[in-house]
C-alpha cells in the first residue's frame, strides 16, 4: 500500500539516502524538505545554493519544486526548469550520464527564456555531458545560480 498524505494524496514516507533514492522505511536518511515547502523566490534561491554547496542536488530539485508550486504562473517555467537541471544532477551523482543530459537539456530550454542570469544556468547546463564529473557539475550550475 502506498503511504499517502491526510488529505490522501500519494507522498513517499520512506527516508531517501544522499542522492534521493528511498531506503528502507526505519533507516536513517538525509533530511528531506517538507512537503509543504513553499518559499519565496529569495529563499528558495537560498536553500537551492545552500544543499548544492553540501553536495546535495535532490534537495536543491525539492527546494525548487517547492517555489514552482506556488510561485506565479509566469515563473513556473523557470523554476520547473532549474529543479530539472538539479536532477540531472542527481542523475551524474547515481551514474547516469543519459538520464542527466536529457533533464539538463529540458531544463536548460526552461530557464534560458527568462534572460540573465538564468541564461547563464542554462548555457552551463548545456555544456555538460554525461561523463562530467558531477561534483565539478554542482560548482558549475552554482557559480552561475543568482544569490
Amino acid at each position: 500500500m502506498r503511504d499517502r498524505d491526510p488529505e490522501g494524496r500519494p507522498r513517499s514516507a520512506r527516508p531517501r539516502d544522499a542522492y534521493g533514492r528511498p531506503l528502507p522505511h526505519g533507516a536513517p536518511g538525509v533530511e528531506r524538505v517538507p512537503d509543504d515547502y513553499a518559499p519565496t523566490t529569495e529563499r528558495a534561491l537560498a536553500d537551492g545554493r545552500r544543499f548544492l554547496t553540501e553536495g546535495l542536488p535532490f534537495n536543491a530539485h525539492e527546494v525548487f519544486e517547492g517555489r514552482w508550486k506556488c510561485a506565479p504562473d509566469d515563473e513556473r517555467d523557470l523554476w520547473q526548469g532549474l529543479a530539472q537541471i538539479c536532477v540531472g544532477l542527481t542523475h551524474l551523482q547515481r551514474g547516469n550520464g543519459r538520464g542527466a543530459l536529457t533533464l539538463f537539456d529540458r531544463g536548460a530550454a526552461r530557464v534560458q527564456g527568462y534572460g540573465p542570469p538564468y541564461d547563464e544556468v542554462g548555457r552551463a547546463a548545456s555544456g555538460l555531458s554525461h561523463d562530467s564529473d558531477p561534483g565539478q557539475a554542482i560548482a558549475l550550475i552554482l557559480s552561475t545560480l543568482p544569490g
